[in-house]
């Protein structure tokens, strides 16, 4: 090496360093109600008949958030810990079983005594923020912001209370009230926004302010949750889509299924009838969400950022979407539970990796500060599972068992991706092998040659509701081999 060469390497040497020690940045995009279904990376990986529960080609394609999984990780069995928005929402943002939060419940507030993964990135000089439905500060006053608890983040200007009205009435650019589509309609257009890109402009505007110093922005987008409509162009995207009715619906599995998977006559989660409208308008938003996610990616390419910041598409739970006769959410049907949960980050996480190991959303926070390198004394009750995404693996597999439940009601459920075990207080316990039956039709817990597993499982779920205190617990002799 000649004596030039050999200065201009040592020259970058600090260079390199630095760029080793800087700090990564946090993006995180949050849906509410959102299937796994819909998304295009995930129908890839999937059998035909589970990606397409709707009819063969029925579903939304998403290229930007397959980007993500693609050029990072993908994470197959990734579920909420309990498939309702507030509890979710507590337990992904601090680690901990709704229980622990002070939110276990819909319209309950976050405990201000919880350390988040946001205070704790605040802490070693994020700056971080928050945009869009949060959903931890009550239920009474919709469409609201100016929230008094931050959850750690320190912009929080456009965090709202909750509400899924697909538009804001605003004035001069200011935010008067949630509007349905006919009284947007009415409206011209500079006084009338959908919220997906009102909160996307806006998460946009924040990126740009800090785009020159450590950031953790969390973009929760409130679609696509009910009231399933899309704005136009979406609204027609799909329009000549025929989507059927799942197999599930029929009566003659319904009415099998145990009791933790309908409800009462009142139920409103109860699906009568098919709607193949609601559905493909579900598409719609699906498809315009994405649309943002690309608008997000856009910016951090443009701006140079792309290999210095993680970013996290997920949600707070899933959508039955007419599979056994159900909407929405609050059952321990796969459809309802597991979450999309796919993660870039170049240098660190292989692209392409598919991670078929079981998780929880408890396990978020510690395993995010973990892969951002951010030590803490704080206490989790999920999992550093930092390892899996930055091992050299490219399929990585395991047989961790980990649970997940209703906090009033009250049903349990365990899983390590291959078997579940349900146990409810009105139902003896089921088993289900989803492998070989993945649209949970069959209790396999009496089976003969299931008994090793159903004993495993059972004695694991025990261990871990008592391990977190779970409220559910008060009788446990309830819930044993009958």
């Amino acid at each position: 090496m000649n004596k030039k060469a050999f200065i201009m390497l040592h020259s970058l040497a600090p260079l390199a360093a630095n760029m080793a020690a800087e700090k990564p940045n946090l993006v995180i995009i949050h849906t509410d109600e959102h299937s796994f279904r819909t998304l295009s990376c995930y129908q890839k990986l999937m059998p035909e008949e589970e990606a397409f529960v709707w009819g063969k080609g029925c579903n939304s394609t998403t290229p930007n958030i397959d980007r993500i999984a693609n050029e990072g990780a993908i994470c197959m069995r990734y579920y909420c810990s309990s498939p309702v928005s507030t509890p979710s929402r507590a337990s992904m943002i601090t680690g901990l079983y709704p229980q622990a939060t002070g939110a276990p419940k819909n319209g309950m507030y976050l405990s201000e005594k919880v350390p988040t993964f946001a205070s704790i990135l605040s802490q070693n000089g994020y700056s971080t923020s928050y945009v869009g439905k949060w959903h931890l500060a009550g239920d009474d006053n919709k469409y609201t912001f100016g929230i008094k608890y931050n959850g750690g983040f320190q912009d929080n200007t456009y965090m709202m209370t909750g509400g899924h009205a697909p538009y804001f009435q605003i004035k001069n650019g200011k935010v008067l009230s949630g509007i349905g589509d006919k009284a947007a309609s009415k409206l011209p257009d500079n006084e009338k926004i959908h919220l997906t890109d009102y909160f996307t402009n806006k998460a946009l505007e924040i990126l740009e302010r800090d785009k020159n110093k450590p950031f953790c922005l969390m973009l929760s987008i409130p679609d696509p949750h009910t009231p399933d409509y899309a704005r136009p162009p979406y609204h027609t995207m799909y329009k000549d889509m025929k989507p059927e009715m799942p197999f599930t619906m029929q009566q003659k599995y319904a009415q099998k299924r145990p009791h933790w998977g309908k409800g009462s006559e009142k139920d409103k989660n109860e699906a009568k009838n098919f709607d193949a409208k609601a559905l493909k308008q579900y598409f719609g938003m699906v498809k315009h969400i994405d649309d943002s996610v690309g608008r997000i990616l856009k910016f951090l390419e443009d701006n140079n950022l792309m290999d210095n910041t993680i970013v996290v598409f997920t949600s707070d739970h899933g959508d039955m979407f007419f599979e056994h006769k159900r909407r929405n959410k609050g059952v321990p049907y796969e459809a309802s539970s597991r979450i999309p949960f796919v993660i870039r980050y170049p240098g660190k996480i292989k692209a392409g990796k598919v991670i078929n190991k079981a998780y929880v959303n408890t396990d978020f926070t510690p395993t995010i500060l973990s892969l951002m390198n951010i030590k803490t004394n704080a206490k989790f009750h999920g999992e550093d599972s930092s390892a899996d995404f930055t091992s050299s693996e490219k399929v990585v597999n395991g047989n961790r068992i980990v649970h997940f439940a209703q906090c009033d009601g009250w049903w349990a459920a365990a899983t390590d991706g291959r078997y579940k075990l349900v146990i409810d207080k009105k139902e003896s316990p089921w088993l289900i092998d989803m492998k070989n039956d993945p649209f949970e039709l069959k209790n396999c817990y009496y089976n003969i040659d299931k008994q090793e597993i159903a004993e495993k499982m059972m004695n694991e779920l025990m261990k871990q509701l008592n391990e977190v205190k779970s409220p559910g617990l008060k009788n446990k002799q309830k819930y044993v081999l009958k």
